[in-house]
C-alpha cells in the first residue's frame, strides 16, 4: 500500500475536525502530564526505595537529578529534531523511550539500574516534550481553541508537579514504590497507538542539524545543572563544582556565538527578539526556581514534622493542584480582558505571599493553619502566572520555529527548577549546619534549613514579578 493511500484511508476514519482536535488534545496532555508527573512523584518513594535498592543517602539525590538533568539538558536538541525530522516522529519515539524506560525502572534490582533507567527517561521525555506544544500550535489553528488548549497545558505542566505527589503518595503507600514507573506503561502505550492513529504530521522542514550548537548546549546546560547538584551535597569550594559551572558558563556563551552565525541554527535568536516572548523565556526560570522549593521541603516537614504518612502527604497537596487546574480554565477568558501583564503579575505577587507565609512555618504548625493558605496562594498563582506565558510563546512563534519554540521554554522550565533546587538545597544545608552546631532537634534542624530556604526562594518570585510588570499590555493575536 502506498504512502498516500495509506493517508488517505487514515483521512477517511479519522472524526470530525473538532473531535479529532479534542483527541489529539487529550493525548498530547497525557503525555505531558506523564512527563511533569516523573519530576516529583518519586519524591515521597524515595525512603523506600533507599532501603529496598540500598542507595546511599548521597546517591540517593539522584534518583530525582538523573531524569531533570538529562531531560533539561537536551530539549533544546529535541525541539529542533522535531522541527526537521518530524514532531510526531519525535513525539512516538520519545514517549515509546520513555514507556520502555519506565518498565525497566520498576524492574530495578539495584541502584545503579534504577538511575541507568531514570537517565532513559530523561531521553525520551527530551524527545517528545518540545512536540507537545508544537502539535498544540499547528494542530489546534483556531485562536480561541489554542488559548484554551495552552492554558490546559499550563494546568498540567504546573498542577502535574503536586499530581505527582499524590499520586506517588498513592502507589507508595498502598502498594509499592515500583508501581510509581509501572504506571506510565499503560499510559505511555495508549499514548503510543492513539498518536500513530489520530495525530497528523505537520509539514517538516528539511534542513541539516546544527551539531556544533547541538554540543555546546548541552554540554554547558549540564556543565551548569550538574554544577548547581553536586554544590548542594559538598559546597561551592569543590574543584569539580568550580570546573563544570565555569565550563558550564563558557560553553553556554560559545553556543550564543555560535547561533548568531550558523545557515541554520539550533535556536534562531530571532525567537527572542520579540519583547514579550523573551520576558516570558525569563519569567519560565523563575518560577520554577520558586515553586520547586515547595514539593521538596513541604514533602519532608509534612512526613517528619506532622508526622504524616505517604498516602496523606500526598493528598495534602491536592488543594493546590485543584486551584491550578481551575485558575488555568479562566485564563482564556480573562487573557484578552486583562492582558498578560496583569494576569502573571498578580500570579507572581501570589507565589510571594505564598512563599513568605511559608517562612513562618515552626515545630507547632499545622496543616489547616499553616499550609493550607500558602499551597492555595501558590496554586492560584501557577495558574494565573504561567498559563499566558504559554500563550505569549507559542502564539505568534512561526510554524517552522515552533518544536525549537517548545524546546526552550520547556528547557527554561526544566533548568530552571533543577538549579533553582539546588541553589536552594545549599542554602538548606548551610542554616542546618549551624542548627546542628546549636544542638538542635532534628525536627528543629528542618524547619530551620527550609524557612531560610523559602525566603530565597521568594526571592525568586519577586524578580518574576518584577519581568512580569515589564510585559506590554497587549495580548498575541492570532499569528
Amino acid at each position: 500500500m502506498t504512502e498516500r493511500t495509506l493517508t488517505a484511508t487514515r483521512l477517511a476514519v479519522a472524526p470530525p475536525t473538532r473531535a479529532r482536535g479534542g483527541l489529539v488534545l487529550a493525548i498530547i496532555l497525557t503525555c505531558q502530564l506523564m512527563l511533569v508527573l516523573d519530576v516529583t512523584v518519586m519524591n515521597v518513594a524515595l525512603p523506600r526505595i533507599q532501603t529496598e535498592l540500598h542507595f546511599t543517602a548521597t546517591g540517593l539525590s539522584w534518583v530525582m537529578s538523573a531524569y531533570t538533568l538529562v531531560y533539561g539538558c537536551l530539549l533544546l536538541l529535541g525541539g529542533r529534531a522535531g522541527d526537521l525530522l518530524g514532531r510526531r516522529r519525535m513525539f512516538v519515539i520519545g514517549v515509546a523511550v520513555f514507556t520502555v524506560a519506565s518498565l525497566a525502572g520498576g524492574l530495578a534490582q539495584s541502584a545503579a539500574w534504577l538511575v541507568i533507567a531514570r537517565i532513559v527517561q530523561g531521553l525520551g521525555a527530551a524527545a517528545a516534550g518540545p512536540s507537545t506544544l508544537a502539535l498544540i500550535s499547528s494542530t489546534i489553528t483556531e485562536h480561541k481553541a489554542r488559548i484554551r488548549a495552552l492554558s490546559l497545558f499550563s494546568a498540567m505542566s504546573s498542577g502535574g508537579f503536586a499530581v505527582g505527589l499524590i499520586l506517588g503518595g498513592l502507589l507508595t503507600e498502598l502498594g509499592s514504590w515500583r508501581l510509581v514507573m509501572f504506571i506510565n506503561v499503560p499510559f505511555g502505550i495508549a499514548v503510543t497507538i492513539l498518536a500513530l492513529r489520530f495525530v497528523a504530521e505537520p509539514q517538516r522542514h528539511p534542513a541539516r542539524l546544527d551539531l556544533p550548537g547541538a554540543l555546546t548546549s548541552t554540554l554547558g546546560i549540564a556543565g551548569l545543572v550538574y554544577a548547581f547538584i553536586r554544590a548542594a551535597s559538598v559546597g561551592w569550594s569543590d574543584p569539580m563544582v568550580l570546573s563544570t559551572l565555569i565550563g558550564g558558563v563558557l560553553l553556554v556563551g560559545l553556543f550564543v556565538a555560535l547561533e548568531r552565525w550558523a545557515a541554520q541554527p539550533l535556536l534562531r535568536l530571532s525567537l527572542l527578539a520579540d519583547g514579550n516572548r523573551a520576558r516570558a523565556y525569563v519569567n519560565f526560570f523563575l518560577g520554577p526556581m520558586a515553586m520547586m522549593s515547595m514539593f521538596f521541603f513541604l514533602t519532608q516537614f509534612i512526613q517528619e514534622v506532622l508526622g504524616l504518612k505517604p498516602l496523606v502527604t500526598g493528598f495534602a497537596f491536592l488543594p493546590m493542584a485543584a486551584s491550578t487546574f481551575i485558575v488555568s480554565r479562566f485564563v482564556p477568558r480573562l487573557l484578552p480582558r486583562f492582558g498578560a501583564k496583569a494576569l502573571t503579575a498578580t500570579g507572581s505577587v501570589l507565589m510571594v505571599i505564598g512563599l513568605i507565609w511559608l517562612t513562618r512555618l515552626d515545630l507547632g504548625s499545622g496543616y489547616f493553619g499553616a499550609l493550607l493558605g500558602p499551597l492555595l496562594c501558590m496554586g492560584i498563582g501557577a495558574g494565573l502566572g504561567f498559563s499566558p506565558l504559554n500563550v505569549i510563546i507559542m502564539s505568534t512563534v512561526p510554524a517552522r520555529d515552533a518544536g525549537a519554540a517548545g524546546g526552550v521554554l520547556q528547557t527554561m522550565q526544566q533548568v530552571g527548577g533543577s538549579l533553582g533546587l539546588a541553589v536552594l538545597v545549599t542554602v538548606f544545608g548551610r542554616v542546618s549546619a549551624a542548627a546542628i552546631a546549636r544542638h538542635e532537634s532534628a525536627e528543629q534542624v528542618l524547619v530551620s534549613g527550609m524557612t531560610s530556604a523559602y525566603l530565597v526562594a521568594a526571592g525568586a518570585a519577586v524578580a518574576a514579578l518584577v519581568v512580569a510588570l515589564t510585559f506590554r499590555r497587549e495580548t498575541p493575536s492570532n499569528g
